[in-house]
């Protein structure tokens, strides 16, 4: 029965990278029909990067589910594993960063399904059980912006996010960490109310997502104000609850706007990820 569990979780964290990746149109991202902001990496190297990172999800879960100690001694042997599944993504795309995010992310989240795994087998999956990983999530990332943000001014190569928390001060996916993925959480919350519409589901998720979050990628390439515009541009188009036709529509021509000003809300993209994960162990198919 447990290892079941642990291959369906992990066949879900992939299925959740394949479905946000073919799911089109996202304002300027990778899909099956552009390459959004993007100029160096296509639907097939997100494919290729998958690919890469599929055993290592296995070992995210097993490591929670075999784990011990307490909570927040885990994050050391998931970010590991972690960095071994990052140098096995780069390999495989011959460098280009597709999922360094997601699979932050999805080590954490993964490594917090294991825990929970060691004193729950659910028959069925509920919301509640999903908040309860991201309660776990909380813990093992306790001590995370202490350890690492603040101790960024002793660092040479900075990531994107790192650069934006000393410029801003924005704490970024180690926040959400941190915070038990308030933002994750809150669109579970939305999309659970959304009528059975499929993908669209999803584009509407992803419009809620462009709307909230604070996404270092738009940061990092346009500046904080571009972020912000972007937010405010979502946050119409999220209220104005328009009809699919209409939808698709509207992100196809903010999709060029993207392109235009080489914007790509990859945070974003990656919170997606996430949920769809969730929401596939709560029993929402999208076919």
């Amino acid at each position: 029965m447990t290892k079941s569990l642990i291959d369906q979780a992990r066949d879900y964290a992939i299925n959740a990278l394949h479905y946000e990746v073919v799911l089109l149109p996202k304002p300027g991202l990778v899909d099956p029909q552009s390459n959004g902001a993007h100029t160096d990496m296509n639907v097939y190297t997100f494919i290729n990067s998958i690919t890469s990172l599929s055993p290592f999800f296995t070992q995210y879960i097993q490591t929670g589910f075999y784990h011990q100690q307490s909570f927040d001694t885990l994050f050391e042997p998931l970010r590991k594993i972690g960095k071994q599944a990052e140098d096995a993504m780069l390999t495989a795309t011959k460098g280009i960063n597709t999922h360094k995010g997601a699979n932050f992310s999805f080590a954490i989240l993964l490594g917090a399904t294991g825990l929970f795994y060691q004193e729950n087998c659910p028959s069925t999956w509920t919301a509640a059980n999903s908040d309860d990983v991201l309660s776990i999530a909380a813990k093992i990332c306790r001590h995370l912006i202490e350890h690492d943000l603040e101790q960024l001014d002793k660092e040479e190569d900075l990531s994107y996010g790192e650069k934006n928390y000393l410029t801003y001060g924005l704490t970024g996916i180690r926040g959400e960490a941190v915070a038990g993925y308030p933002t994750l959480s809150k669109l579970l919350d939305y999309v659970r109310q959304l009528p059975d519409e499929g993908e669209v589901k999803l584009l509407r998720s992803l419009v809620y997502l462009m709307s909230e979050t604070e996404d270092s990628n738009l940061v990092h390439r346009g500046g904080y104000e571009a972020m912000k515009n972007v937010q405010k541009d979502m946050k119409k188009i999220h209220e104005a609850n328009l009809s699919k036709t209409a939808l698709l529509h509207a992100l196809t021509e903010y999709d060029q706007i993207m392109i235009k000003h080489h914007l790509s809300p990859g945070g974003s993209a990656d919170l997606l990820s996430l949920a769809i994960y969730f929401l596939q162990l709560e029993g929402l198919s999208f076919w």
